[in-house]
């Protein structure tokens, strides 16, 4: 049984692996921000011709992109938005208009206009790491966290001020840490987390902080930067932009060569392969292919810049799940997901949530007592298989592989691309696999299981919908009957860590009766309608069922249900 590593003295921070910020890639390519920022425009544009080879088909994708980019102002403008962009794109299509009707030099005059878009988006989606920035917000993170903490943990107001506890206190970092640590080293680290929040970003900075790595460059969410807070963060630790809203290609094509290229300058990177935040509460199960093929395709890239080589460098995929009792924003998330579900229609991506509202929550979670933990999974190749501590790739018998094998046809390196696009596909499925085999269980994600799980046998003739519509008196448990149940799946997911096929902390041990009130207490704490307390007879109720629901779904997949 594999045993996840927890670091002895969790307060002392890991050495850094590298010197000092000069050194680190991340730096490097803000340094040379312009050159790089046309190396990515330069090869989008390639790409694009690539696949849009006649002049109809550049002009037609052309249209489509004026049109598209003119119905998203219209339609969905955010406050982070250029102030030119009506301008911009109404020059654009005037000029396309002239273009597409002359037979004289227009074609050189589409390439223009195709690469005034692509050198748009290109400046749009880099990052601008600034190390004076970086030690600001990093140094301001600890301090407040840290103070935030201090006041939780003692009476004394004067103790506030006083280092007397760290994150490491409230943020439990498992899973394979030394080997990442050592990867690191080596080669080019991809980490994919799970997305179920907008504090995942901050989160994971700060966790790559703690673990002495370099900074990782990551795709932040446009919308994020709606946000003050969030985007003084994320400019200052060097996130490149993600808008979900442009699905023309010349956007799609810039993002994914912007990935490619950082990841064979060798750039850490982080991907939310999810896409965004899980509107359900489930761990994902479908992924998003677009950021996850740079990675093979930088791969591939590096082979063929180095085909002679014995030794190039590899690239790393590490899965990593967070796990919280509380997600702030589930009842929006679960709303926007049952809209969809039931209604088949489609929300776009708002955040209702404002600097003061996350401040708020900030305050509240870090003077409770709600804890988060971080998994650290198993590293894998491009192709999904595991590595070992020397980055070799091993596959499903303990063999030695040669990932670059699998990128040679007829002795040279190749790019095939529905190769790749099953490369990706078998790498995505890893990927799953592994959130659901670190996941680590919370008592609040029992608790919510159960209870959710309970009350649908209860009322069997009804389905989700109109168990949701239930009035809150139909809704009690028996705590004896629950607490029975309780413990008979909690014996399941003993068994199933035992299998090495989830993981559940330590608190999760215990005193049935101590680990339900800890998970009771912990689901949704800070929800102003409780997912899931106690009444006066010491019953199960719910003041909220849908959030429930979202809490509940943590546990979905594990064939748990037929326990209850």
């Amino acid at each position: 049984m594999e045993i996840l590593e927890e670091k002895k003295n969790k307060n002392k921070p890991y050495k850094p692996i590298l010197d000092g910020i000069p050194d680190w890639p991340v730096y490097q390519l803000s340094k040379n921000r312009k050159e790089f920022v046309e190396e990515v425009a330069c090869k989008s544009i390639e790409r694009i011709r690539e696949l849009r080879t006649t002049r109809k088909q550049l002009i037609d994708e052309l249209e489509a992109t004026v049109y598209r980019e003119q119905n998203r102002i219209k339609r969905n403008r955010w406050r982070v938005d250029p102030k030119d962009d009506s301008k911009f794109w109404s020059d654009v299509k005037k000029d396309l208009i002239e273009a597409s009707t002359k037979t004289d030099d227009s074609d050189k005059t589409l390439e223009e206009i195709l690469k005034r878009i692509v050198m748009r988006y290109a400046n749009e989606i880099a990052g601008s790491f600034k190390p004076n920035s970086y030690r600001v917000t990093r140094e301001l993170i600890k301090f407040w966290f840290a103070r935030l903490l201090n006041g939780a943990r003692v009476k004394k107001f004067g103790a506030f001020f006083r280092n007397q506890y760290t994150l490491r206190d409230k943020i439990q970092i498992v899973g394979k840490v030394k080997l990442l640590r050592k990867l690191a080293k080596k080669g080019t680290v991809v980490m994919v987390p799970t997305h179920f929040s907008n504090l995942d970003s901050i989160l994971i900075g700060w966790v790559i902080h703690s673990l002495g790595l370099p900074a990782f460059i990551y795709g932040a969410g446009l919308n994020l930067f709606n946000i003050k807070i969030f985007a003084y963060f994320m400019n200052s630790l060097g996130a490149y932009k993600v808008d979900r809203r442009k699905k023309n290609l010349p956007y799609l094509e810039t993002l994914k060569m912007y990935s490619n290229l950082a990841i064979q300058k060798g750039a850490h990177s982080i991907f939310f392969p999810g896409g965004t935040r899980s509107r359900s509460g489930l761990i994902e199960k479908q992924l998003k292919l677009g950021l996850l093929s740079t990675a093979i395709e930088a791969q591939r890239n590096l082979y063929f810049e180095n085909p002679n080589a014995t030794e190039v460098r590899k690239i790393f995929i590490v899965p990593v799940t967070l796990n919280y009792n509380f997600v702030l924003e589930a009842p929006d998330l679960i709303e926007d997901y049952l809209h969809v579900k039931g209604q088949d229609k489609y929300f776009p991506e708002q955040d209702k949530y404002g600097s003061m509202q996350l401040l708020t929550f900030l305050f509240k979670f870090f003077t409770k007592g709600s804890n988060i933990s971080v998994s650290i999974g198993s590293a894998l190749d491009v192709l999904g298989n595991y590595v070992d501590e020397e980055g070799h790739s091993i596959d499903n018998q303990g063999r030695l592989i040669h990932t670059k094998d699998y990128f040679i046809s007829s002795g040279q390196i190749s790019e095939d691309k529905q190769r790749e696009d099953e490369y990706t596909r078998m790498l995505s499925q890893k990927i799953v696999s592994e959130y659901h085999r670190i996941n680590r269980v919370f008592a609040s994600h029992l608790a919510a299981f159960v209870a959710f799980e309970m009350w649908q046998q209860k009322f069997p003739k009804l389905d989700l919908f109109g168990l949701l519509r239930l009035p809150e008196e139909d809704l009690e448990l028996d705590y004896a009957e629950f607490r029975d149940t309780f413990k008979r799946v909690r014996k399941r997911i003993y068994e199933l860590n035992d299998e090495g096929k989830l993981y559940f902390a330590t608190h999760l041990k215990g005193k049935v009766d101590n680990v339900l009130k800890t998970g009771i207490e912990n689901v949704g704490i800070f929800h102003l309608k409780r997912p899931l307390l106690l009444n006066k007879k010491g019953n199960i109720i719910t003041k909220d069922l849908t959030v429930l629901y979202y809490y509940h779904n943590r546990l979905v997949g594990y064939d748990l249900e037929q326990f209850i």
